[in-house]
């Protein structure tokens, strides 16, 4: 119910199987002043083809397809394990060892507290992905552990668009070297995206726009160049709202 556009989950039936999915219909997209209508949707089945193909497993399988309210994306539900915070908000002086401060903030009262999260390499393989589909929206509850305890993210559909607007809680490694995994996936994923032949830059051409994904491109290239995660902008919103 406080999602910001409509989210149903439903229950999908094949034969004796049961499937719980995630529903979001295009007409329940609310307007927004800095992303095309109804777009929404081809953002998030466009986050989860990056992820797939380019190795980081995080977006559940999504598709769109026609449901009771009309075309939206469907994908898979994810029970989150009880296995701590990812992220998390709490005063500096509790900072657990493994922990990377994000920024310092005070709560209603005025107690002075630090966002947080922790130090591990799927967070920052998610840190990776999220500048490269230059997600501007990733709140700390978009991130939970599944059942067997992979990574698993969500609500992707403010992505992709052409100009930067990375908004993250995940700045812990801001600046920092490359992880030759991650740079191995990213120059990989260069690869198929300059080549309009393979089935990934088929599938996001239907998804985007032309110049998006020209800037998908070139964001691409530009982390293979650098060989280091980006930086906090300073001239725009580095974080979303509300954080968490």
């Amino acid at each position: 119910m406080d999602a910001s556009n409509l989210a149903l989950q439903c229950l999908l039936r094949d034969g004796g199987t049961e499937t719980l999915v995630m529903y979001k219909p295009v007409r329940g997209e609310r307007e927004l002043w800095d992303f095309p209508d109804g777009t929404l949707a081809n953002r998030e089945a466009a986050a989860y083809a990056v992820s797939a193909v380019g190795g980081w497993d995080l977006v559940p399988p999504t598709v769109l397809r026609e449901g009771p309210f009309g075309e939206g994306t469907v994908q898979l539900w994810v029970d989150p394990a009880d296995q701590g915070a990812l992220i998390d908000v709490v005063p500096r002086r509790r900072l657990r060892q493994g922990w990377l401060p994000v920024f310092d903030a005070q709560t209603f009262d005025g107690t002075r507290v630090v966002v947080a999260h922790a130090d591990r390499p799927d967070l920052l393989a998610a840190a990776v992905f999220d500048a490269v589909v230059n997600n501007a929206d990733r709140k700390g509850s978009h991130l939970v552990l599944d059942g067997t305890g992979g990574l698993r993210g969500f609500d992707h559909g403010l992505t992709f668009h052409e100009t930067p607007k990375l908004r993250t809680v995940l700045w812990g490694w801001a600046g920092q070297p490359l992880p030759a995994v991650e740079l191995a996936r990213l120059e990989c994923l260069a690869g198929w995206l300059r080549d309009d032949r393979t089935a990934l830059a088929a599938t996001l051409a239907r998804l985007l726009t032309r110049a998006e994904l020209a800037a998908l491109r070139r964001r691409v290239d530009r982390l293979v160049g650098a060989g280091i995660l980006p930086d906090l902008p300073s001239r725009r919103p580095a974080v979303p709202w509300p954080p968490l």
